[in-house]
């Protein structure tokens, strides 16, 4: 986000919204959200920016690929009132929770590697006669709290096919053998990595066919490109800030 090399002295809302594409009352907007300081006055009212208005606003618009618009905000919001050490903590957590989902990227993606062996194993989820929990096998309750989700969740996933739990004949409980259990790690991975339900269930049908992994490597390589393109613009946003705390003094 290049800076305007004509901006000097006083500038209009227009002035800034131009650099950047924007509409002048979404500069204002900005303003009065706390994400630009407050704005002079001339004496008939008209609001007037200077180019420290025009730092704040290019920090802003590169903070939010990388942290979001409600983050990039709270950034701006701090900063201008003065807070520094609250930016910073906001910055952390956006960069602990970028490293949390690449850790869940790994996870997901050490879960692949031990797909192919198990499916020369197991069977394909449940679709024999229905028999009492064996090895391997549990309920409901304790596998949603294993994962740390609700039961209705997993009974969510199961209306939209990722899992399919078979049918105790006792007690009608569903069970969960080996492979179900696997499914509901991965679609819960992948929930986290941001997938929607529809996106996940062709995934997990590929996995339950032999040799049928390369949607889910797809999807996982795509997953990889999106943490580092928002890596990178954390250090673009980071660069632009730094730009304008210089200016701030």
């Amino acid at each position: 986000m290049g800076r305007n090399p004509q901006i000097d002295g006083h500038l209009r809302p227009v002035d800034l919204a131009r650099v950047h594409g924007l509409s002048t009352q979404a500069v204002r907007n900005y303003e009065e959200a706390g994400i630009l300081p407050a704005a002079d006055r001339t004496p008939h009212g008209y609001r007037t920016y200077t180019p420290l208005h025009a730092g704040a606003l290019s920090a802003f618009l590169a903070l939010v690929p990388g942290h979001g618009h409600r983050t990039a905000t709270s950034i701006m919001r701090a900063v201008n009132q003065g807070a520094s050490e609250e930016a910073f903590r906001l910055i952390d957590e956006s960069h602990a929770q970028l490293l949390d989902d690449r850790r869940t990227l790994q996870a997901v993606e050490s879960a692949l590697r031990d797909l192919e062996p198990a499916m020369a194993s197991e069977p394909d989820g449940g679709s024999g006669p229905a028999a009492a929990p064996g090895p391997g096998s549990t309920f409901i309750g304790p596998l949603a709290e294993k994962l740390g989700i609700r039961p209705a969740t997993l009974r969510k996933w199961e209306r939209a096919g990722l899992v399919r739990p078979r049918r105790d004949p006792l007690t009608g409980y569903r069970v969960y053998d080996e492979a179900d259990v696997r499914d509901a790690r991965l679609a819960h991975q992948l929930r986290r990595g941001g997938y929607l339900l529809e996106q996940i269930a062709p995934l997990l049908d590929q996995v339950r066919v032999a040799g049928g992994l390369e949607l889910l490597a797809a999807a996982l390589g795509d997953w990889r490109g999106r943490l580092s393109a928002r890596g990178r613009a954390m250090l673009a946003g980071a660069a632009e800030l730094e730009a304008y705390l210089r200016e701030r003094g």
